[in-house]
């Protein structure tokens, strides 16, 4: 089993004690997402890997010698200011992290996501490429791959439309973007890919893979993983400890945050001693063990 850590929130920026208090208790208990009574318990000798997404690496720092895993970082690296990400750090250190945690466990297993590129007035096509060149630059021999993404129309996009004012990609944007991206990353040493994009930009030099491919997990485990019926975008299945509506970065363009009232009334039921990261299991909660 590979832990995804997590694509429901950031727990490594908000949560990290309480995941760190589950490492140390050797189990997690999830919600299911859409059947609130139905809970997962994870024990951690299922556990083969771990992947962390992360737009604030800096506690995960200080805790990498006492996981016993292998583990991939996974941070999301933009060029927006408050006015898209109000409460994400300062990016200058956040790529400090990127370069400590690197040193750490290799730079192979630390990817950065340009992800997602949104188009405005402000934030124009070469402004995301000035601004790409820079990270590109900045990263250089610290990382071996940036993945891309760009905005879909989520419920939380279209609440902000007023705020992020994003327009339609036209097919000359992915052209100008494809081919700006390929040739920094090329002239940098960096590999630049999509996942789950219908423009894969390919043909412009991007690489065609996946966040979490299948040879990325056989390396990581030795062991062949099916795909993420969940996602079916090409990365191998995975195990989400996260909960919606519990992060507090509060991205504008966010698709798991879709009522900021219900972020703030959930982090207050967070208990970093609980089982699982918001509220705790109750009386009639049905528990089944998870084994992949």
């Amino acid at each position: 089993m590979i832990l995804n850590v997590s694509g429901r929130t950031d727990i490594v920026a908000f949560y990290m004690p309480w995941f760190m208090n589950r490492i140390k208790e050797g189990y997690f208990d999830v919600r299911n997402p859409f059947n609130r009574k139905l809970v997962s318990r994870i024990f951690m000798e299922d556990v083969d890997a771990i992947i962390f997404c992360t737009k604030n690496p800096c506690p995960l720092v200080e805790h990498l010698d006492e996981i016993q895993l292998p583990i991939v970082v996974q941070v999301t690296l933009t060029s927006y200011t408050s006015d898209i990400e109000p409460n994400v750090p300062d990016k200058k250190k956040t790529i400090e992290y990127i370069k400590k945690i690197s040193e750490r466990i290799g730079k192979e297993n630390v990817m950065v996501r340009y992800d997602p590129i949104l188009l405005n007035e402000k934030y124009d096509v070469d402004y995301h490429i000035r601004a790409f060149e820079k990270l590109c630059e900045k990263l250089e021999g610290k990382v071996e791959t940036i993945i891309v993404s760009f905005l879909d129309e989520y419920q939380n996009v279209k609440r902000n439309a007023g705020t992020l004012k994003h327009r339609k990609f036209e097919d000359a944007d992915y052209e100008k973007i494809g081919l700006a991206f390929s040739a920094s990353a090329k002239k940098h040493g960096l590999v630049v890919q999509t996942c789950h994009e219908k423009n894969d930009l390919s043909q412009f030099g991007f690489a065609k893979s996946a966040c979490v491919s299948h040879e990325l997990a056989y390396k990581l485990t030795g062991k062949l993983f099916k795909d993420w019926k969940a996602r079916k975008c090409g990365c191998v299945e995975m195990v989400d400890i996260g909960a919606y509506n519990t992060c507090s970065h509060f991205c504008k363009y966010c698709y798991a945050n879709y009522d900021e009232a219900k972020v703030a009334a959930n982090r207050t039921l967070h208990d970093e001693f609980s089982s699982m990261l918001i509220g705790h299991l109750e009386d009639d909660d049905v528990v089944k063990r998870r084994t992949k």
